[in-house]
């Protein structure tokens, strides 16, 4: 029998190869290279690993040392296309199986698998459920099932798919055939049930940092959500690509108009969408520069576009989860990125009443409400936010210095006073009316306005009628929201009336202190946020020396020409983080552009040539720094997340991608929205048969 050590020797030297041969760089990050040894010895792997951190990676690289064709399940079809033109683009056979392929050309996939001509192969977990595909993969080598996305499997997860659920059985039917199951975003209590629900007891748990550090978080004020949306954007993120979410497809429609007539190359995705158009907006975002897509939850699980350089939520994500996962996609680059989140009054009340009218039992309902009091908790921290979202996933941390909270703490100040003014109100309606009322009437009435509700139900001549008028409107408002968050009230009904909560009586009893939230004057930035004129221009590029940024340019416009000439993203010619280092390095000839990271060996025989001619072309302007004392360079920046696929196998051949097939994709603040939000119908495209 042989030796385990020399075969994982053995695996790992394979693998290095790999990495060398088709990327240019020397070594893996983090856990990778631990997590390939296992994979490629024949053990099960349950990987959490943040957005960018290279998962892909540790599922792509064993498909290639281990023989036969490495199966990925992925939940998103509209994303196949860009994957396997990527992994292609690097040498790597690679092929997908879904309903976007005409008969022919699943024949010729098929065909291509069972005679060993591919490397990876990729499914959605619907297709696992065809007979037929069953038959064909049993004719076929399996090197490794890898399961991508695979906290879609949690019931009672954020994004749950009941297709994952029948992926359990792949062990039963292939008992020998090791399966790595890979996520972003899960806490304990969702990794054990990964593990639960696909069979994976014995598997072993490699958990990475879920830190971000090049990410600012920051939560402000909802006051005009769209101008402060605009106004981040003309301040520091002027011509920068990202995205934006709203909760209702009207809001990301009148998000989307407002971006656009202000200047902003802003497009709309939801499932209200023809696929033709959420295809189209989709591919201009992935393919473009500075496209800003404005966006309901349909839209970014498995998004791979290196420099999103915010993303912006303008209603309350329904939990931590979801928005860890949604703000990840920004920064998948390494440099400095932006999560920016409007939060009011208005969005809790909606929240709460979403949670009150779901479907599902009581159980379901109180699993919604310690998801959203999860969320809120973070909203309303005085400490550090990143703190407070790393603990939510078990993972312990200090104060980061580069979020809100922590670049203008917050004051706070005793609300007990206050809260017991609106309490005492909404007890009073109640008792002496038998009525019940909203946040709005209930703020008129303590601040004295005699409107005409107010006068209508003769509010006027309750003792509360004007006993909180120290406060403005948008504070009674942050009382309200904090009173919310805090369990001191609750939402009831359609209309989003206020009652009190068991908690409310301490309270009133003056048993209990109210500590409340100051927010700043002003949002908090820092100097590691990208920063801009306003003028609507890129700002120059981060960590390059001034010398080096008209060469960073050309070879830019050189990969934008590139991409649209073969119909692919721009990454898949090359990484911004390539071109930096190309951009500050000059090399003159092949051999030194070989050693840029990034630069593997099919990338060298098929663009080496250009860059060097677009090099030439720059003549002098813009020499790099080694060549003249003058003008001395600065550190490279580091090296984005190496892209995510690995080297072929020696007797891999380059193959040019195929057409794209059709994808189809299944003051005070402002009034409540005019449609209830969409949920249900909101979730990423399915396979179809």
């Amino acid at each position: 029998m042989a030796d385990p050590t020399t075969i994982i020797e053995a695996a790992g030297s394979d693998a290095l190869a790999c990495l060398s041969r088709v990327f240019g760089y020397d070594a893996f990050r983090g856990d990778q290279e631990e997590i390939i040894e296992h994979v490629v010895a024949g053990g099960d792997a349950l990987v959490l690993m943040p957005t960018g951190g290279g998962k892909s990676l540790c599922y792509q690289i064993p498909a290639l040392v281990r023989p036969g064709v490495g199966v990925v399940v992925s939940p998103l079809i509209a994303l196949m296309q860009d994957q396997v033109d990527a992994l292609r683009a690097l040498g790597v056979r690679a092929g997908f199986l879904n309903s976007t392929q005409d008969f022919d050309e699943r024949r010729t996939v098929e065909a291509e698998f069972l005679a060993g001509e591919l490397d990876l192969l990729y499914l959605a977990p619907e297709r696992l459920r065809v007979d037929a595909t069953l038959r064909l993969l049993e004719r076929g080598k399996i090197s490794l099932f890898a399961i991508d996305e695979a906290h879609c499997v949690a019931q009672w997860g954020h994004d749950f798919r009941p297709d994952y659920l029948a992926l359990s059985a792949l062990h039963e039917r292939w008992p020998d055939v090791p399966r790595i199951a890979l996520t972003a975003t899960a806490t304990d209590a969702t990794r054990t049930e990964i593990a639960t629900r696909l069979n994976l007891r014995e598997a072993r748990h490699f958990v990475a940092s879920f830190d971000r550090p090049n990410i600012q978080y920051r939560i402000e004020p909802k006051n005009d959500p769209k101008k402060q949306l605009l106004e981040l954007l003309r301040t520091e993120h002027a011509g920068d690509a990202g995205v934006v979410y709203c909760l209702s497809r009207k809001g990301v429609e009148d998000t989307a108009a407002f971006l656009a007539q202000h200047g902003v190359e802003a497009l709309p995705y939801h499932a209200g969408l023809d696929a033709g158009t959420r295809a189209a907006n989709q591919s201009r975002f992935l393919r473009e520069d500075g496209v800003v897509m404005v966006a309901t939850i349909a839209f970014g699980m498995g998004i791979d576009k290196p420099d999103v350089r915010f993303v912006a939520h303008l209603d309350l994500p329904k939990s931590v989860e979801g928005y860890y996962q949604e703000t990840g996609r920004a920064g998948r680059d390494g440099l400095p990125s932006t999560a920016w989140l409007a939060y009011g009054l208005q969005d809790v009340v909606q929240q709460r009443k979403m949670i009150d009218g779901s479907e599902g039992d009581d159980a379901h309902r109180r699993r919604l409400g310690t998801h959203l009091d999860a969320m809120l908790a973070l909203c309303e921290t005085v400490s550090c936010r990143r703190v407070r979202l790393l603990e939510y996933f078990g993972q312990p941390s200090s104060a980061c210095g580069n979020c809100d909270t922590c670049l203008t703490p917050p004051e706070t100040w005793d609300g007990t006073v206050a809260a017991q003014k609106f309490l005492s109100a909404i007890f009073r309606l109640a008792r002496e009316r038998r009525q019940k009322f909203g946040a709005g009437h209930i703020i008129d009435i303590l601040m004295g306005k005699k409107t005409a509700k107010v006068i209508q139900f003769d509010h006027d001549a309750l003792s509360v009628f004007g006993i909180g008028a120290e406060l403005s409107v948008a504070e009674w408002r942050g009382v309200v929201r904090q009173l919310l968050a805090q369990g001191l009230l609750a939402v009831e009904g359609d209309y989003g009336t206020l009652v009190l909560t068991d908690a409310s009586a301490d309270v009133l009893g003056s048993r209990r202190q109210v500590p409340l939230r100051r927010e700043p004057k002003k949002p908090a930035r820092s100097s590691k946020s990208a920063k801009s004129s306003g003028t609507g221009k890129r700002a120059a590029p981060v960590d390059l020396p001034a010398s080096a940024v008209p060469v960073f340019e050309a070879l830019r416009a050189w990969r934008a020409a590139a991409a649209r000439e073969q119909g692919v993203p721009a990454y898949v010619i090359f990484h911004d983080a390539t071109l930096r280092e190309i951009a500050t390095a000059r090399p003159a000839s092949l051999g030194t552009l070989s050693a840029v990271g990034g630069v593997g060996e099919n990338k060298l025989a098929k663009y080496g040539e250009q860059i060097l001619e677009v090099l030439t072309g720059l003549g002098d302007a813009g020499a790099d720094a080694a060549d003249s004392p003058a003008a001395p360079v600065a550190p490279a920046a580091p090296h984005a997340p190496a892209p995510q696929v690995p080297a072929p196998r020696a007797d891999s051949r380059p193959q040019q991608a195929r057409p794209a097939a059709p994808r189809p994709t299944a003051g005070d603040e402002p009034p409540w929205p005019e449609e209830e939000p969409h949920w249900g119908d909101e979730e990423p495209p399915f396979e179809d048969f």
